[in-house]
């Protein structure tokens, strides 16, 4: 075997030795799901801006076509497709407040994966564990297709393709296919496919949503040593020759004026009739076709927006997907959810409306969510609307229990809804969305000047598709 192959078995060794106790193998998941010659045909980036911290060393690891920023270190790993966004990482000297506990910073945050196969996966935010301030890390681990781990360590789990873990650090745990989890902590627990899970003890809130099997296996399909079936990699499929252009070594050229304050990823696609408006943030992997994306409006990575406008403020989650769509102002859009309207008549959807990480819209009818809703679950018309969304204002009168269709909820809800809505602002202030050409800067404009390293693996003999030890400092 060459080194790959002696790499994926024990990195398989390892995470099985992890879940046990679930009796869960990793290894047929793994095995296959990227062909050799693949790991020498895609080079990996690094990120340099003069905002950000800049450290990063790798040794004994296959990085085909992986992009970081920020302090990273990889060991051990396989690590394809992956995007590792260390923008928000803590930094020496930060005091980083959690729960009353005030706990400085001794040195900067950086984002450590070792023994772990991770399968074109997002990595974002800084670590939220108060035990672990300084270091996020991902160790014993697999995640595979479009997985998102944010702002939380994880050690010795597998995350199915679309899953999410949100701001919770995870032991020793299974995350099924496109299932979200927002706990804060997840410890020897299996998650079932299709689950949503958001739940704070301190805080007296649980929200829980379950997707049918069979709804979930059309949208996605685990398949043994290949690629996940359905309608989502479907979609993504289709589109996915239109980014050869963006990961040619040469830059990639956009043919259209970015404004003030906006910044558009040199590794995303823009196409057609694209309008961007003031302090937009477009992310790498993200794809645009006739999408307007009003002031302030962003798309993380791995989003797409189609035949969509955007009207301002608008945030769309990693994953997210919007096709023929009228966004009013101040929408959010949660990981991995998938919102298609109908060609000729789109889905509307009203100004301040919080859509649920993993929601699914797909219209069979047309469809307009008035202002002011938080949707959930599977919609295809107007009846599914009925028992998959709730005023905001109506949630945040919740004392107590509420069962709707597939949706429980249990605790405070107005608790839920100020989380909701501080996290949201966060977000836009985060990435610029307020940036007044002197105030409020935010990674749409640290962005705006960032240039790349470009890495290569061996090519042949048995370390090819791995990458040599390297070290980049300032």
């Amino acid at each position: 075997m060459n080194e790959i192959q002696n790499l994926t078995e024990r990195i398989i060794d390892r995470v099985n030795i992890n879940l046990r106790e679930h009796h869960f193998d990793v290894g047929p998941y793994v095995r296959g799901i990227v062909s050799p010659e693949k790991y020498m045909k895609f080079y990996a980036f690094y990120g340099l801006t003069s905002r950000h911290p800049v450290s990063l060393s790798f040794k004994n690891s296959a990085l085909a076509g992986s992009y970081f920023l920020g302090k990273c270190q990889v060991d051990f790993s396989i690590v394809y497709k992956t995007d590792v966004r260390g923008d928000e990482l803590k930094q020496k000297g930060d005091v980083f407040k959690f729960r009353g506990f005030e706990i400085p910073l001794h040195d900067d945050e950086r984002i450590r994966i070792q023994d772990s196969i991770m399968h074109k996966t997002l990595v974002h935010n800084f670590s939220h564990d108060p035990e672990s301030p300084e270091e996020f890390f991902i160790v014993s681990s697999v995640s595979l297709h479009y997985a998102n781990i944010h702002g939380a360590p994880v050690e010795g789990s597998f995350f199915g393709p679309f899953a999410t873990v949100d701001l919770t650090t995870v032991h020793d745990s299974v995350v099924g296919a496109y299932s979200y989890v927002q706990t804060g902590e997840l410890m020897h627990k299996r998650i079932e496919p299709g689950q949503v899970w958001i739940a704070s003890k301190e805080d007296g809130f649980d929200f829980r949503y379950s997707y049918s099997p069979d709804v979930l296996a059309r949208y996605v399909k685990v398949n043994e040593g290949a690629d996940p079936s359905g309608i989502f990699m479907d979609f993504i499929n289709e589109r996915k020759n239109d980014f050869e252009g963006a990961f040619a070594l040469a830059p990639y050229d956009y043919n259209q004026d970015v404004p003030r304050g906006a910044s558009v990823s040199n590794y995303s696609v823009l196409l057609g009739r694209t309008s961007l408006s003031e302090n937009v943030l477009v992310a790498q992997r993200c794809y645009l076709l006739d999408a307007q994306m009003g002031v302030g409006a962003n798309a993380q990575e791995n989003c797409f927006v189609i035949n969509s406008k955007l009207a301002g403020y608008n945030v769309t989650a990693h994953g997210g997907k919007i096709i023929n769509a009228d966004m009013d102002r101040q929408c959010f859009v949660g990981f991995n959810s998938f919102l298609r309207g109908l060609e000729q008549q789109p889905l509307k959807v009203g100004p301040g409306c919080i859509v649920m990480p993993h929601t699914i819209i797909d219209l069979r009818e047309p469809l307009e969510i008035p202002g002011g809703q938080v949707v959930w679950g599977h919609i295809r018309d107007k009846r599914d609307l009925e028992t998959n969304s709730m005023s905001i204002e109506n949630l945040a009168k919740i004392q107590g229990e509420i069962s709707m269709g597939g949706m429980r909820f249990q605790g405070a809800g107005g608790v839920l809804v100020e989380a909701f809505k501080h996290r949201i602002e966060h977000i836009l202030e985060a990435n610029g969305a307020f940036y007044d050409g002197d105030n409020n800067r935010g990674h749409a404009q640290d962005h705006e000047r960032v240039s790349f390293n470009i890495l290569q693996p061996y090519r042949d003999g048995a370390r090819a598709g791995i990458y040599p030890t390297t070290i980049i400092q300032p």
